[in-house]
C-alpha cells in the first residue's frame, strides 16, 4: 500500500471506453481482514493535456501484538490516451521481501513492459489490471500490475444482488474472477468476488488469503 497523495479532478468526459470516473475525481478503500481496517486501496484520477493518469495507492499493515506480521505496498500510474491503454510505471513491495520495479509503453506495434520475468513485448491492445476498469473482465489476458507479467483469466457473472454499503442500499452486478499462476509466484493466484454498481463503479470486492484461510474485503469508503 502506499504514501497517499491526492488529485481532485472534475470534467472528464473528453475520456471514453476506459474508466468509470467517480465525480470527486477518486475512488477510496478500507481493506479489512477479521472486522478490522488493516489498510487501504486508493485510486486517483489526473488530467494532464490529452491523458488520463491514473495513480492507484495500496497500503496494508497486519500487526500481531503490536507487531508487524504482514505488510504489503503498491503504487501503480497507468496514462491513458483517447481511450488507450499506453504507459505504466509501477513498483511492489511484498511482505516476505520481493520487490518489484515494473514499466512499460506503447511501441508501434506492441505494449514493451519490465517485469519479473524481464523484458516483454505484448499485445499492444492488452489492459493492465485494476478492478476499477470493468472492462477487463471482457478480456482473455491482462498485464499483471503487481509483477509486470501477463495473466490468463476467467470471469463468470453470478445473479445480481443488493448489497449495503455504508448505510446504503446499492444494487450491483457480480462477478468471479480467475487468473492464472506463474511458475515464479509462491503461491495460488486467489478467486476474486467483484461487485458494480449500476454505473459500472467498483464498489467492493473479496478474496480468500490461500496462507491462512481468512476473507479479505476491499469496500468503498466515499461511495
Amino acid at each position: 500500500m502506499k504514501i497517499l497523495f491526492f488529485f481532485i479532478i472534475f470534467g472528464f468526459s473528453f475520456i471514453t471506453d476506459a474508466y468509470p470516473i467517480p465525480k470527486d475525481g477518486k475512488a477510496t478503500f478500507d481493506v479489512i481482514r477479521k472486522n478490522k481496517i488493516i489498510g487501504s486501496t486508493n485510486t486517483f484520477f489526473e488530467k494532464e493535456d490529452e491523458n488520463l493518469i491514473v495513480t492507484t495507492i495500496v497500503d496494508i499493515k497486519v500487526k500481531l501484538l503490536f507487531i508487524s506480521a504482514y505488510e504489503f505496498y503498491q503504487e501503480s500510474i497507468e496514462t491513458w490516451k483517447h481511450g488507450e491503454f499506453v504507459k505504466f510505471k509501477g513498483h511492489t513491495d511484498f511482505e516476505d521481501k520481493r520487490e518489484y520495479f515494473i514499466d512499460g509503453k506503447d511501441s508501434e506495434k506492441n505494449f514493451l513492459a519490465k517485469g519479473m520475468d524481464g523484458e516483454l513485448q505484448l499485445d499492444k491492445n492488452i489492459l493492465p489490471l485494476n478492478f476499477l476498469n470493468k472492462e477487463i473482465l471482457k478480456e482473455s489476458e491482462i498485464f499483471d500490475m503487481q509483477k509486470g507479467i501477463v495473466r490468463k483469466i476467467q470471469v463468470k457473472q453470478l445473479e445480481n444482488e443488493i448489497i449495503t454499503l455504508n448505510k446504503q442500499q446499492i444494487n450491483v452486478e457480480k462477478y468471479l474472477f480467475n487468473a492464472s499462476k506463474n511458475p515464479k509466484d509462491l503461491g495460488p493466484f486467489a478467486e476474486y468476488t467483484l461487485w458494480y454498481a449500476e454505473n459500472d463503479e467498483l464498489v467492493k470486492f473479496k478474496f480468500t488469503n490461500p496462507k491462512d484461510k481468512k476473507e479479505i474485503i476491499t469496500q468503498r469508503n466515499n461511495w
